[in-house]
C-alpha cells in the first residue's frame, strides 16, 4: 500500500510562500510505504545509507541521532488556558488522582490539558513520587512523610536524571541503560532508553521493565495510554583508512561497508521483562514504512504501553525510516518533528540554537484516538527549524507552526554574553539572514498542506518563545531588542500579524494568567542584548494591537531554568502565585538608565511572585536548609498540594505554608538526584 505524504528525510521538494503573502503551497512527491519483505527492506536501507555516506560516515541529524542518555527538547507552556483564564484551583496537568478526597494540587506544566508529560517529580494530590540517586521515594502529602521507597540499581545501569510518568498506583520510570537490548550475541556498546513500570500499592515493586535500542525523543501520557517515541541510528561499522586517504577514496570504502551491514544493523532491538518472563525481539522489517526519498541513517518509532497492566510486550511499534527530535502530542493526535537545531556551547551546559540547514522541518501525524498502537495518518513540511514542541500546536482541524530560517547564532537563554556573540551573526557561509513565519497547515490526510502564512517576523533574529491560545498566537524574537508578535490565527487561511512590542531583553517562556494577561520568564538586556540576569514580565494582551508590559521583576546576574524547562515553572490560580527557581551566577552589572533597579538574589533558590492587576510583587524567596553537601541546592520543582508549596531540589523535598512560607517540613535525600554518571562524564539533564 502506498500513501502520498509530504515530508522525508531528503528531498523534499517544497515552494513557501513569499514574503508578506498569507497563502502558502507545497509541491509534495513523496510517498509512505511499507517494505513488503525483508530482503526488500535490506535493499532500500542499503541503497539509502550508501547514497547519503559521506566521508565522516552517516549523517547525523541535529538533535535525536547524535543524542546520548535521556534527553528533551526545551518544553514551554503548562496548565489549559481555560483553567487558568477561570482562576482554577483543581488539578491542571498530571495523573488523576485515584483518591476522591485527594485535595486540590498542581501537576507537571504540560502544555496541552489532559496530555501529561515526563517530568522529575509526580503528584496525584495524595503523594509526591521522584527519584534520589537510585532510589524512587514516594511520600505521604498530608503527613509530610516518606512512606515509600525502592532502590532501582538493580533494574539496569541507568545514567540521567530519570523521569516519572503516573497513572493510578503505576508509576513510569523512564531512564537509560547501557546494557545492550535484544537477542544474545556480541556486546555492543549502545545505550537505549530504559522503561520500568513501579507498583505503588502497599511498599513500591518493580512490575516490568523494556529496553530498546536508540535513543528517547519523547513521551507522552493520556488516561494510562503512553506512546514514546524513538530515534535510532544503523549500527553501521566503517573500517579504519589510512592516514592520507582522499574523501573520495573515504566514501567509497564506507560505502561498501554499508552495502554489506545486515538487517540488524537497522531493525531498533527490545527486551521485555516481567514476572511471567522475558522476550527479546527486533521490529519487524515488514512494519517499517518509508518515504520515496530517505537517508537511511535514522528509523523512527512509536511503543505504545498500558499502564494499567503489569507487563509491557512488545510496545507495538510503529516505524518509519525518518528523523525526528521534537514531539508534540494532543488527546487524538500525536506529531514528531524534525527540525530542531541545538548545538553545544562554551562551558557550563549552556547552549546556542541555530540554522546551517535549509532542509526545512518534515512533521509526521499519527492517529492516537484508538488505545491500540498509533495509526500513521499524514505528513507535511515547512521551511526552517523549530524552537521546542510549542512551536506547533493543534486547532479546528488545523496545525500551526512556528519556525525561523536562515542563519541565526544567538546565545541561549541564561548564558552570560559578553561584548561579541550575544547579537549573533548573520548571513554567513552563503545562507540567507534569520527570519521567522508561522505556518498553517491542514491536518487531513494523507497531505498536510500549507494554506496560510505570515512571514517576515524578526529579521536577523530568531525565535525564543511561542505561545498559542486557540485564535491567537504569541512570537517572541530577539538579536538585542524583543519584539512581541500578537497574530490573529482566526482564518487559516489569512493569518496576520495584529501587534508588536519591542522591548530590551527577551521572554522565552510564556505563560497566560487570563484571556488578557500573559507571563514572560526570561532575561533582561541592555540595549546591544548583552543579558544581565533572571526577569519575569506582565504583559496586558487584551487589545491585540497595542500589547503592553505592564510590570517586571528583575534580578541581577542570575538565570531561571523556568527559560529552558517551563517544567520548573509553576503558577497557582487560586492564589495568582508564580513560582520561578533562581540561580546567581554573578558578574553582571545592572543596565545603565534602567528604571528598575534588579534586585540582589540571597542565595539559589524559588522566587514566589503574586500577581496583582497590573503588577507584580514580591511574596518570598524560598532557598533548601544548606546542610552539608548541599549548599546553595538548586530548586528545580515546584507543586501545590492543599495549602503547602512543595519544592524539589536534588537535597529533599521542602514543605512551606502556601500563605505565609514558612518551612513546615524538610525531608533530605540520602544520594543526590543528580548523582547518575553520563557516559560523557557530565550530568545529562532531562
Amino acid at each position: 500500500m502506498t500513501i502520498a505524504v509530504a515530508g522525508c528525510t531528503a528531498g523534499n521538494s517544497l515552494h513557501p510562500a513569499p514574503k508578506g503573502s498569507s497563502h502558502g503551497k507545497a509541491v509534495i512527491k513523496a510517498s509512505l510505504a511499507a517494505f513488503h519483505s525483508c530482503s526488500d527492506a535490506l535493499a532500500g536501507l542499503r541503497g539509502a545509507a550508501e547514497a547519503s555516506v559521506t566521508a565522516y560516515g552517516m549523517p547525523q541529524v541535529a538533535g535525536a541521532s547524535s543524542r546520548a542518555g535521556v534527553a528533551y527538547a526545551a518544553s514551554g507552556v503548562a496548565t489549559a488556558p481555560e483553567a487558568a483564564a477561570a482562576g482554577a484551583a483543581g488539578p491542571v496537568g498530571g495523573a488523576a488522582s485515584s483518591s476522591a478526597a485527594a485535595p486540590a494540587y498542581s501537576g507537571t506544566n504540560d502544555y496541552t490539558a489532559g496530555v501529561d508529560e515526563p517530568d522529575l517529580v509526580k503528584s496525584d494530590g495524595r503523594r509526591i513520587v521522584t527519584v534520589s540517586g537510585s532510589t524512587l521515594e514516594v511520600i505521604d502529602a498530608a503527613t509530610r512523610q516518606v512512606t515509600g521507597s525502592l532502590d532501582l540499581s538493580s533494574s539496569g545501569v541507568q545514567y540521567g536524571q530519570p523521569n516519572l510518568l503516573l497513572s493510578g498506583d503505576h508509576v513510569l520510570v523512564i531512564s537509560t541503560s547501557a546494557s545492550e537490548a535484544g537477542p544474545a550475541g556480541p556486546a555492543v556498546s549502545q545505550y537505549g532508553p530504559k522503561f520500568v513500570l513501579v507498583d505503588l500499592a502497599g511498599q513500591p515493586r518493580v512490575l516490568a521493565s523494556y529496553t530498546i535500542s536508540g535513543n528517547l525523543v519523547g513521551a507522552r501520557l493520556t488516561g494510562s495510554i503512553v506512546r514514546v517515541v524513538t530515534d535510532s541510528a544503523p549500527n553501521i561499522v566503517f573500517p579504519d583508512v589510512p592516514s592520507g586517504t582522499s574523501d573520495a577514496e573515504r566514501v567509497a570504502t564506507y560505502r561498501v561497508a554499508a552495502g554489506q551491514a545486515g538487517l540488524d544493523a537497522w531493525l531498533p532491538r527490545y527486551q521485555s521483562t516481567s514476572a511471567s518472563g522475558s522476550t527479546s525481539g527486533s521490529v519487524p522489517c515488514t512494519s517499517v514504512s518509508r518515504p520515496a526519498k530517505f537517508s537511511g541513517a535514522n528509523l523512527l518509532t512509536v511503543l505504545t504501553f498500558d499502564m494499567s497492566g503489569d507487563a509491557f510486550g512488545t510496545g507495538d511499534p510503529v516505524t518509519v525510516a525518518a528523523d525526528g527530535d521534537t514531539v508534540y502530542g494532543t488527546t487524538t493526535s500525536l506529531y514528531v518533528a524534525s527540525g530542531a537545531m541545538v548545538t553545544p556551547w562554551g562551558a557550563g551546559g549552556t547552549y546556542v540554537r541555530g540554522s546551517g540547514s535549509t532542509a526545512g522541518t518534515q512533521i509526521y501525524r499519527f492517529d492516537v484516538s484508538q488505545p491500540g498502537p498509533p495509526r500513521y495518518v499524514a505528513s507535511g513540511s515547512v521551511p526552517g527549524y523549530l524552537l521546542n514542541q510549542y512551536a506547533m500546536s493543534e486547532w479546528n482541524g488545523y496545525l500551526r507552526v512556528a519556525t525561523t530560517t536562515g542563519t541565526s547564532w544567538a546565545i541561549a537563554d541564561g548564558a552570560p554574553s559578553g561584548a561579541s556573540g550575544t547579537s549573533g551573526t548573520s548571513g554567513t557561509s552563503g545562507m540567507p539572514p534569520s527570519s521567522s513565519a508561522v505556518y498553517e497547515l491542514t491536518t487531513s490526510a494523507p497531505v498536510m498542506r500549507i494554506v496560510g502564512t505570515v512571514a517576515g517576523l524578526g529579521s536577523m533574529e530568531r525565535i525564543y518563545a511561542v505561545r498559542f491560545m486557540g485564535p491567537v498566537g504569541y512570537v517572541v524574537t530577539f538579536r538585542q531588542t524583543d519584539p512581541l508578535y500578537t497574530l490573529d490565527l482566526s482564518d487559516p487561511a489569512r493569518p496576520r500579524v495584529v501587534g508588536a512590542l519591542a522591548l530590551t531583553g527577551y521572554s522565552a517562556y510564556l505563560h497566560p494568567v487570563s484571556a488578557t494577561r500573559l507571563l514572560g520568564v526570561g532575561q533582561n538586556a541592555d540595549s546591544v542584548g548583552h543579558v544581565l540576569g533572571a526577569q519575569v514580565s506582565l504583559f496586558d494582551v487584551s487589545d491585540l494591537a497595542k500589547p503592553s508590559r505592564l510590570a517586571t521583576y528583575a534580578l541581577a546576574s542570575s538565570v531561571s531554568a523556568a527559560g529552558m524547562d517551563p517544567h520548573a515553572f509553576l503558577y497557582w490560580p487560586a492564589d495568582r502565585l508564580v513560582v520561578v527557581p533562581i540561580q546567581e551566577y554573578g558578574g553582571f552589572a545592572a543596565p545603565a538608565g534602567a528604571t528598575q533597579q534588579p534586585t540582589h538574589v540571597p542565595q539559589s533558590g524559588a522566587l514566589v511572585l503574586r500577581v496583582s492587576g497590573a503588577s507584580l510583587t514580591r511574596a518570598g524567596f524560598i532557598s533548601p536548609p544548606q546542610s552539608s553537601g548541599y549548599d546553595g541546592s538548586p530548586i528545580e520543582r515546584s507543586l501545590v498540594i492543599g495549602q503547602t508549596l512543595w519544592t524539589i531540589s536534588p537535597g529533599g523535598v521542602l514543605a512551606s505554608d502556601l500563605t505565609s512560607l514558612r518551612q513546615q517540613a524538610w525531608l533530605p535525600f540520602s544520594q543526590t538526584v543528580n548523582s547518575y554518571p553520563s557516559p560523557s562524564g557530565s550530568a545529562i539533564a532531562p
